[in-house]
């Protein structure tokens, strides 16, 4: 990842917040489709398509320039922006934990995306397995700018209904740094929590790994033999160093052994990640989890715990392994994550997917996707199915949130979003589109009846700040603390309360320093 300057701190964890949608809804249309797509490096961001100009770089924003400045928008030489779907929420939660204990996290582990993922607008939800799309927006009170954002959403899935059975690997750090209280304890309890809520015909294994991985539990069906896994859980033990290559190799072989011909295979890392023996290079530890991932279909969820933890290198684990990162620091959080989000990721909804979104260049002058830069796919490779895209199970939804200076005057369509996603049974490709109208732009962010919008909008300002960055039209923070305040009363949302809290511990970090020079730029980027 290129991001900008940086701070002491780290990432964030997933926690939801059912809002109703506020801003004018598209319609959705749906077609197969077939061919293309082609992820970027890590550290790319969107460049915007090839229709237009294939040479030029053209997601609506410059590079980074001299020492890493933030630039601002340039006019767009094409118009479209194309990334892999990510539902992880790790970068949220670990920044909150950050703000908690006092310290700014560090810039490069805040990831826009996943503050704004982890709250989850009340979108239309689609009834088949595929995605609804929910394209709105609204003025940002700068001049010419708009918020567009781009809502997806699947099915919810039925507790008591038919799922695949799942085959999961628990592979869990027991080295030293996991002795601190919210580890080790914090691990054991959310494992409790996930073999209680997992069904008969699941099965678990359980790994552990210090200085060497040793295997507690092989791949068991839970039937009768729950005490059998609380009595592994019960065992763990903290050791001594991290060898987390020798955790993910034995993870994996045990996974592959055990693995169940249309189960849902997993391996579920909880760690700190904070590898200090054996092989410790992300490279090197990625090699084998894409191995597997194509051999044998096993995907990695990231758990990340402890108040200092390996933001990036778990993050590139996930990601290598089609998974998810989530973080957690208290027993609320565990039960949401295990209790949740984990037998909601056993179905399926979407395999690989991805989305494009079309600006028209009769009323867009420019453009910028907030975040996805390391979800980043190259836009001819659209419909090239060779490539990953994100996976997403039941119930879960995905939001962009795009910054668009709109040409004066502007009348008709603003953009054309599109999914696309393989379906997780036939493989066979399916597409969605829905698109927003100048018109549904012309109301301000901020007036009433627009929750659910100004919810993500607080999310990505908010994320932007920690990260040195500034969007058109941003409050302060304050005032986005403010803002969140009026939603929390409405709502009666708790974990809507919890961000206008972690807003206001920024706002007083950010208060008590000046910045380093340089650190946020130019005071317009955007002029």
């Amino acid at each position: 990842m290129n991001r900008a300057h940086r701070r002491s701190g780290v990432l964030a964890a997933a926690l939801a917040a059912g809002l109703l949608l506020g801003g004018c809804a598209s319609g959705s249309q749906r077609s197969d489709g077939s061919a293309g797509d082609h992820r970027k490096p890590a550290h790319g961001v969107p460049d915007g398509g090839r229709t237009a100009a294939p040479s030029a770089p053209a997601d609506g924003r410059a590079g980074d320039g001299p020492e890493g400045e933030r630039r601002g928008p340039v006019p767009a030489a094409d118009y479209l922006s194309t990334f892999a779907l990510d539902v992880d929420t790790a970068s949220y939660g670990y920044a909150r934990r950050s703000l908690a204990e006092g310290r700014l996290p560090d810039p490069s582990t805040v990831r826009p995306e996943e503050f704004v993922n982890s709250f989850r607008p009340d979108y239309p939800r689609p009834a088949d397995d595929g995605f609804s799309v929910t394209v709105d927006g609204a003025g940002t009170g700068a001049e010419g700018w708009s918020l567009v954002r781009v809502g997806l959403a699947t099915r919810g899935a039925d507790r008591a209904g038919e799922r695949p059975p799942a085959a999961l690997t628990f592979v869990v750090d027991v080295s030293g740094s996991m002795g601190e209280p919210g580890r080790l304890d914090l691990v054991q309890h959310s494992l409790r929590l996930a073999a209680d809520g997992l069904r008969d015909d699941d099965s678990v294994a359980l790994v552990a790994f210090s200085d060497q991985a040793e295997t507690l539990l092989p791949m068991t069906r839970l039937g009768e033999a729950r005490h059998r896994v609380r009595e592994a859980v019960d065992s763990l033990a903290v050791r001594s160093s991290t060898h987390l290559e020798a955790g993910l190799r034995t993870g994996y072989d045990v996974a592959s052994e055990g693995r169940r011909e249309g189960a849902t295979n997993r391996v579920v890392l909880l760690s700190d990640a904070l590898a200090n023996s054996g092989e410790t290079s992300a490279d090197a530890l990625l090699g084998r989890i894409d191995e597997q991932r194509r051999e044998h279909g096993i995907t990695l969820f990231g758990v990340g715990v402890g108040s200092e933890y390996g933001d990036e290198l778990m993050e590139r684990l996930a990601d290598k392994g089609d998974g998810q990162t989530a973080y957690v620091s208290t027993r609320e959080q565990a039960r949401k994550v295990f209790v949740d989000q984990l037998p909601a990721q056993v179905r399926l909804r979407a395999r690989d997917a991805k989305a494009q979104v079309a600006f028209d260049r009769e009323t867009v002058e420019r453009f910028r996707l907030i975040g996805y830069e390391n979800r980043a796919v190259a836009d001819e490779d659209f419909r090239d199915d060779r490539v990953d895209g994100g996976e997403v199970g039941a119930g879960y939804t995905v939001t962009a949130l795009y910054v668009v200076k709109t040409r004066p005057g502007a009348r008709g369509r603003i953009a054309t979003a599109t999914v696309r996603w393989l379906d997780p049974d036939s493989r066979s490709p399916q597409e969605r589109s829905g698109t927003v109208e100048a018109s549904a732009l012309q109301a301000g962010l901020w007036g009433s009846g627009r929750d659910s919008l100004q919810l993500s909008a607080i999310s990505a300002y908010f994320a932007e700040s920690l990260r040195g960055g500034s969007l058109p039209g941003a409050p302060r923070l304050a005032e986005l603390a403010g803002y969140a305040d009026g939603i929390r009363g409405r709502s009666g949302s708790a974990v809507v309360g919890e961000l206008a809290e972690a807003v206001r511990q920024a706002d007083r970090l950010l208060g008590e320093r000046p910045p380093a020079e340089g650190e946020f730029g130019s005071s317009d980027p955007y002029a």
